[in-house]
């Protein structure tokens, strides 16, 4: 399966991971003598400002401040992460909601244990100068998708608000090339693109874009970005997730404090990002990591939403099966929670 991540090139995830082989775990307090534990963590793509938190995390040593010593992968294929946490192969991977509930039904022993970015970041995006003024004006357009089967699902639901059907337009699956499609007139419009990714590189190329994330779309709300762990593992050693996660949500403070220091660190990370593109996309990102209900804990997934977005699945006959919140995800090793 593709990965819902879709901003650049499928090329560049290799580069990214042959070079992180030697800096996976990146900064590190000066102070060695601190005792750690191993501790890996597997993207969902290569590092870029969905990171942020981490990234600011590992620079300001706020993993080993927390006993972790941690190893940031980049896998070589998008699809792979939740397999590996599963197979027990990496401790925590950051996955989507969608993949969570698939993963379920394939009968993989895996759990979401807190949302990175708890909103979705797909969007349908076209440009203002297409003459495309809503929904409805898609009829007989030609739309570019990353051949994603649930964002499928997607546009379906998208076009019904119109009283459209995908047979009333035309798809072309572009993969990774969701960009080069709008830009080169392949496709009037993208469903898949980000809107802090995407959505800024077209308005930095003076390009008007319309972007509009599919929850404001008839698609049910849903955690787009989420960390998910094994749940053997899990049982095994919870205080290192917590701890994990803690420090995590302290990096992802100093980031949203200092984006210049964030925009610094994931070009340290990944020298293949644009200086420029990443300084605009960090400060895109960064609003969107803070959580979208501040008297909830950083990280937190609302069970309720996740409910509809399931039910939604089911009826888009993404699943057979209607799995519960607690099947799914778990709030208990978020920071100020107490475990159960």
């Amino acid at each position: 399966m593709n990965s819902p991540r879709i901003p650049a090139l499928a090329t560049v995830l290799a580069l990214v991971a042959l070079s992180l082989g030697l800096a996976a775990c990146g900064e590190k307090s000066e102070d060695a003598s601190v005792e750690t534990q191993p501790f890996s963590l597997t993207l969902d793509f290569y590092p870029n400002p969905d990171h942020a938190g981490i990234y600011m995390a590992q620079k300001l040593g706020y993993f080993r401040d927390a006993g972790l010593d941690v190893s940031i992968v980049t896998p070589s294929d998008p699809a792979a992460p939740i397999k590996q946490v599963a197979a027990g192969q990496t401790d925590l991977a950051i996955s989507y909601e969608p993949e969570v509930v698939l993963a379920h039904e394939k009968g993989l022993d895996t759990i979401a244990v807190g949302a990175l970015v708890d909103r979705p970041l797909t969007s349908m995006i076209w440009l203002k100068e297409s003459g495309i003024r809503g929904i409805g004006d898609l009829r007989g357009k030609t739309i570019a998708t990353a051949g994603i089967p649930y964002q499928d699902a997607y546009l379906k639901t998208i076009l019904s608000r119109a009283n459209l059907s995908p047979a009333d337009v035309k798809t072309v699956n572009v993969g990774f090339g969701l960009l080069p499609a709008i830009l080169g007139g392949r496709a009037q419009a993208m469903l898949g693109g980000f809107r802090n990714v995407e959505g800024v590189d077209l308005r930095l190329r003076g390009k008007d874009p319309v972007v509009t994330p599919v929850d404001q779309l008839g698609v049910p709300t849903y955690d787009e970005l989420v960390l998910v762990a094994n749940r053997e593992r899990l049982a095994e050693d919870p205080e290192a997730v917590r701890l994990f996660i803690a420090a995590l949500a302290r990096g992802t403070a100093a980031a949203v404090k200092s984006p210049d220091a964030t925009t610094r660190a994931l070009l340290k990370a990944n020298p293949a990002l644009d200086p420029r593109l990443t300084a605009a996309e960090v400060a895109a990102t960064l609003p969107l990591l803070e959580g979208s209900d501040p008297a909830q804990p950083f990280g937190f997934m609302d069970p309720a939403r996740w409910s509809e977005f399931v039910g939604w699945m089911r009826d888009n006959e993404l699943i057979a099966s209607l799995p519960q919140p607690p099947q799914l995800l778990s709030n208990d090793y978020l920071p100020g929670t107490i475990p159960e």
